[in-house]
C-alpha cells in the first residue's frame, strides 16, 4: 500500500533541497557541553549565523565555519535580521539563529516565525537546555517533588514588557506551586512582596545568577531574608528566582514510581 504522507514527505524534500533554510537553535543556559548535538551540528555547517550576543557563550560559536558570516542579533531589530535571514536563504544558505537556553521561553521566538512564513522561508526548531533547569541543577532540587508540588509555574513580572493581570505574581502565587521567575531580579523587592500575599515568609527561595557558567552564583534564603541577600550580591540582572517548598530540606516522600509494592507495566507488585 503506498504511504501518501511518505511520498509527500519526499517530495517536499525534492523540491526543497536547494533551498535555504534558517534553523532557531537553543544553545543552552552557558556551558557550551550542554548544546544539543543537532545544534552543535547546524553551528558548524552554518554560512550565516545570528545569535545572542548579551546572553550566549561565545565559546558555543567556537567552531563555525572560518567563512560563516556572524551577527550579534543584541545590536538588530526584527527588519534587521529577518533580512539577513531572507538574503542569506534566497542564495540557499544555511542560517542558524541561535537563542540562549531554549528559544520556547522569551526568546521572541513566535515573531520571527511569523516574519518568516510570511516570506515563506523554511525553518526548523531545534530545542535547547532551558536555564530553569540549570539552575534547578545547580541548587539540587527537584522542582516536582511527590506530595509536595507537581506543578511548575514559569513566569516573569510586569516590567516594560506588560503582561495580563490574570497572570500577575500574586495571582499566581495563589497555587503555591514551585515557581520560577525570569527577568526579576532587579525588582527583587517588588518579587517578594507579591510573593508573600500566599506563600509564607518561611518559603525557601533560590536565586542563581549564570548558571552553569564558570562564574555561576547561588543564594539560598526564604521569602523574609532573600531580597537582603540579593542586595548585598549586588546581583542585578542574567539571574532566576526559584520559589517553593519542593527546594526545602524537609525529608523527602519517596514516589510511588520506586516503591517496591507499587506495580506497573514493567514490573509486577
Amino acid at each position: 500500500m503506498i504511504n501518501s504522507k511518505a511520498l509527500r514527505d519526499r517530495q517536499y524534500i525534492r523540491d526543497n533541497s536547494k533551498k535555504g533554510r534558517v534553523v532557531f537553535i537553543g544553545a543552552g543556559p552557558g556551558d557550551p557541553e550542554l548544546v544539543t548535538r543537532k545544534g552543535y551540528r547546524i553551528i558548524k555547517e552554518a554560512d550565516v549565523i545570528i545569535y545572542a550576543g548579551s546572553l550566549v557563550n561565545p565559546e558555543v560559536l567556537a567552531e563555525h565555519k572560518r567563512d560563516a558570516e556572524i551577527f550579534n542579533s543584541a545590536h538588530m531589530n526584527l527588519e534587521e535580521m529577518v533580512e539577513v535571514m531572507e538574503k542569506a536563504t534566497q542564495q540557499g544558505l544555511l542560517v542558524a539563529r541561535v537563542h540562549t537556553g531554549d528559544p520556547s521561553i522569551y526568546g521572541a521566538l513566535a515573531e520571527q516565525i511569523q516574519a518568516l512564513r510570511n516570506r515563506n522561508i523554511l525553518y526548523e526548531i531545534v530545542p535547547g537546555v532551558s536555564s530553569l533547569f540549570a539552575a534547578a541543577a545547580a541548587v539540587e532540587a527537584e522542582l516536582t517533588r511527590p506530595e509536595v508540588s507537581q506543578t511548575v509555574i514559569i513566569t516573569r513580572p510586569a516590567g516594560r514588557t506588560p503582561k495580563p493581570e490574570r497572570e500577575s505574581i500574586k495571582y499566581l502565587a495563589q497555587h503555591q506551586a514551585t515557581m520560577c521567575i525570569f527577568l526579576g531580579v532587579n525588582m527583587i523587592e517588588n518579587v517578594v512582596l507579591e510573593l508573600k500575599e500566599h506563600y509564607p515568609e518561611d518559603t525557601p527561595v533560590a536565586v542563581v545568577k549564570r548558571a552553569s557558567w564558570p562564574d555561576q552564583e547561588v543564594l539560598r534564603g526564604t521569602l523574609k531574608d532573600i531580597t537582603a541577600k540579593v542586595e548585598a550580591a549586588g546581583i542585578k540582572k542574567t539571574a532566576l528566582i526559584l520559589v517553593g517548598e519542593a527546594l526545602s530540606d524537609d525529608p523527602v516522600v519517596p514516589s510511588k514510581l520506586y516503591q517496591a509494592g507499587f506495580s506497573h507495566e514493567y514490573r509486577d507488585q
